[in-house]
């Protein structure tokens, strides 16, 4: 009998320094004011927790609040022991961040890892900062600028709020101009305010943004990339997900809060109705599975094997993020993600526009529309797939 070779399984940990953050986000649901800041001890946790738990390559994601409120110190210790302790996890690294507090001591020590860098930046200035708060847009496009002059990659992620949709062209054709990727986030209700709905993006209202994103990206295709059609398409083509919301993240993907406890995803920290163990404890898969957290994430998943069995696209999407169906219940199960409709909206339009498309170019009469159908000269689905494989 032949040996059957284990599929390795990439997996996600991501670490949270703390919770803390210099700007005052009007939507935030992620910081915390006073959070603590972890220690390099706690990154020694980390490393002997993840030494024996299994043997898949891991990716560390540095995230917050402000993962640079760290500082310097921190990163120089913890980037090399993470990398030299799992060597043979192969670990990757990337960092989410709004640039506020780097500094070249910082870029320096980041260049030597190569890490790539997320931050956040939701279109023109004026736009911009009445989101996030004045003056960021100045700082964070100053940081921008030290991360480039030091090889840094940098790619920004925009939160479209229920205010901001009104000026979805703008926000589209700053990124355009600039040069810039486009990835996009809803604005989700916020658990630490008294207004948690006030910048929600509504999900019929990101379900079609996503439809004119896609006629908006098509259109200009040899000069922009809006990564979430991209992922959206993946799915459609591939048949399975492949990134954050749209692949089976349990057990595969972990938070370190900064006193090392465990959370289900980055999205959990801070909730303590979510702490799945703590790594210096060295908790086990099984162990962490076994946890009141565990068994609920779990049972989210078998919720949408039920309820979702009738939808085509279950296997890729798999009910949407479990942090947007629970958290906001108080860890009830009452549903799937809300951005459902949003989701399926997009979904059925690539599928659609492509089986028309395919159907078109065989000569089999179907009529079809939007850009890309038959006798259209502007790019369709074929072009985005097209552009995809050819990366």
């Amino acid at each position: 009998m032949k040996n059957v070779r284990k599929q390795k399984r990439p997996f996600h940990v991501m670490i949270i320094p703390t919770l803390g953050c210099p700007s005052k986000c009007s939507y935030c649901w992620s910081s915390e004011v006073g959070s603590p800041r972890m220690t390099i001890e706690t990154i020694e946790e980390i490393v002997e927790w993840l030494r024996d738990f299994r043997d898949d390559p891991v990716t560390f994601t540095f995230h917050g609040g402000e993962p640079l409120l760290a500082g310097a110190d921190y990163y120089r210790a913890a980037l090399p022991m993470l990398k030299r302790e799992l060597e043979h996890l192969s670990p990757n690294f990337a960092l989410q961040t709004n640039l506020w507090l780097l500094t070249p001591e910082l870029a320096e020590v980041l260049a030597e890892h190569e890490i790539p860098i997320g931050s956040s930046l939701d279109g023109p200035q004026e736009l911009n900062d009445l989101q996030r708060s004045s003056g960021y847009y100045e700082k964070t496009m100053a940081g921008y600028d030290l991360a480039k002059k030091h090889g840094l990659q940098v790619q920004f992620i925009c939160t479209f709020t229920s205010y901001s949709v009104q000026f979805k062209e703008e926000i589209f054709n700053f990124f355009l101009e600039n040069g810039l990727v486009l990835k996009l986030h809803p604005a989700l209700p916020s658990l630490r305010s008294n207004e948690p709905d006030r910048w929600a993006l509504p999900p019929e209202e990101y379900g079609e943004l996503l439809v004119y994103l896609l006629d908006k990206y098509l259109e200009n295709i040899d000069r922009i990339e809006v990564r979430n059609i991209n992922d959206y398409a993946r799915c459609v083509f591939t048949g399975r997900g492949t990134v954050c919301t749209f692949v089976d993240c349990m057990e595969n993907t972990f938070a370190v809060g900064p006193d090392g406890s465990i959370y289900p995803c980055y999205r959990f920290v801070g909730m303590p109705e979510f702490v799945m163990g703590n790594v210096r404890d060295r908790p086990s898969q099984a162990d962490l599975a076994a946890s009141p957290a565990g068994v609920r994430m779990r049972q989210f998943k078998e919720y949408v094997e039920v309820n979702c069995k009738g939808c085509k696209h279950l296997r890729y999407c798999r009910g949407g993020c479990p942090y947007n169906a629970i958290a906001p219940t108080d860890g009830v199960i009452m549903g799937v993600d809300p951005h459902c409709i949003a989701y399926k909206r997009i979904f059925d339009e690539i599928s659609d526009r492509f089986n028309k498309e395919m159907m078109g170019s065989m000569g089999l009469g179907l009529e079809a529309t939007g850009p890309g159908s038959s006798g259209s000269s502007r790019p369709g689905i074929m072009s985005l797939m097209q552009k995809m494989i050819g990366r």
